[in-house]
């Protein structure tokens, strides 16, 4: 049990902390249930960035999944080792596809034609080969929310399955391109099976046709987008998701990469933020945090649903809005919530803040970022201070 009060009065509101037993216990299920195949657990950085977040995933055995190259420096700076860093996203400047190469990492994921271009040029320039693998859109509805759904073909990511086949036939023929991998990813959130299920039957299909033609594919990158429970959500167990992809991989040798990211993370994290005052408006009632949507940003983006306790309050319940100080409408953690009545420092507790949260953070309204603290085996740590108005002004110059 965590005690977030004590918590809150050693390091202050608002504040991120994350239990590090669970996130073990997070990577431990997936690793068994990928166990019967040559597998990599690949961790998705976007998701919690955190340094000692990321060395405490590698300690684990885990690979990362980055999408920027802050992202491969922060996994290689973590101790993951550079053959098990993929670098994804659909817009690598060239500094970045560069540096990539000479960082040797597994492989560049890649999302266009136009960007395998920039690839192969680059790494001639270098006298190098780039091991690629091609993001394909098997333009399956992941049944999730349309800001975090990924393979459509109306989305921006990944190339349809005939520019996919056109791109493996370049690239084999090509002297500085190595395509080692397919890579998809359909969603975010995912609660529902059988779309991953035909996301990887449609890549597997694809990946027998290029054998066929002597290319022959090593790295057979499922994605991530696992769901956790935020509300009352059914979620997919690990096994049965990974029984699905093996179902669809007969007849094919490949190691099977997994990109979790909310799913390792998001269950481990919770937001403390203290009460101001209340207020109410001709019969509307607000309750006035510390914390933000600068701070915690979902709720407000997505209109996601987090859990949300008053620790330690009983008492008639009604209904109430949970704002933050930011000068936007947008500025709540939750609403039409039934909630105790609340005083001035009273510690609320928004559950589910692992994935997603500080690394959504900003500093809108020139408010410092808040502190993270982990949690292990029952002992705390500061693995971020808080920010100071000093830290927020440092790179700023005032021209007179």
């Amino acid at each position: 049990m965590i005690d977030f009060r004590a918590l809150a009065d050693k390091y202050d509101t608002p504040l991120y902390v994350y239990d590090f037993n669970h996130i073990t216990e997070q990577y431990q299920k997936l690793k068994k249930a990928f166990s019967g195949r040559k597998s990599l657990i690949s961790y998705a950085v976007k998701a919690n960035s955190n340094l000692s977040v990321v060395s405490h995933l590698a300690g684990l055995g885990s690979g990362a999944d980055c999408v920027s190259i802050g992202e491969v420096k922060r996994a290689l700076m973590a101790g993951i080792p550079k053959y098990q860093i993929i670098f994804s996203g659909v817009g690598k400047g060239d500094d970045e596809i560069e540096e990539a190469l000479e960082d040797d990492i597994l492989l560049l994921n890649l999302e266009s034609e136009a960007e395998m271009e920039r690839v192969e040029a680059i790494a001639a320039k270098l006298g190098k080969e780039a091991r690629i693998s091609i993001r394909v859109n098997p333009n399956i509805d992941p049944k999730t929310h349309p800001y975090i759904s990924t393979g459509l073909h109306e989305n921006k990511f990944g190339v349809d399955l005939e520019t996919a086949k056109r791109m493996y036939i370049y690239a084999n023929n090509s002297k500085h391109l190595d395509p080692v991998g397919i890579h998809f990813h359909i969603g975010s959130q995912l609660t529902e099976l059988e779309p991953i299920r035909e996301a990887s039957a449609i890549v597997a299909d694809l990946v027998r046709s290029l054998k066929a033609i002597k290319i022959e594919i090593k790295f057979f990158d499922v994605g991530g987008g696992l769901g956790i429970v935020y509300d009352n959500e059914t979620t997919i167990e690990p096994y049965e998701y990974a029984q699905a992809i093996f179902s669809t991989l007969y007849g094919l040798d490949v190691t099977i990469i997994c990109e979790p990211g909310r799913f390792m993370v998001g269950n481990c994290g919770y937001f403390l933020t203290r009460v101001l005052y209340e207020k109410v408006n001709e019969g509307k009632r607000f309750v006035i945090v510390d914390g933000a949507m600068n701070d915690l940003l979902r709720p407000s983006l997505y209109n996601a649903y987090h859990k949300v306790e008053v620790v330690g309050k009983a008492g008639d319940e009604s209904e109430a809005d949970i704002v933050g100080p930011v000068c936007e409408s947008g500025d709540f953690f939750a609403k039409n919530r039934l909630l105790p009545p609340t005083e001035h420092n009273d510690l609320v507790v928004v559950y589910s803040a692992g994935a997603y949260g500080f690394v959504m953070a900003s500093n809108y309204n020139t408010r410092p970022r808040p502190a993270e603290v982990a949690i292990v085996d029952g002992k705390d740590r500061c693995i971020r201070q808080r920010e100071t108005f000093e830290d927020l002004i440092k790179l700023e110059t005032m021209c007179l």
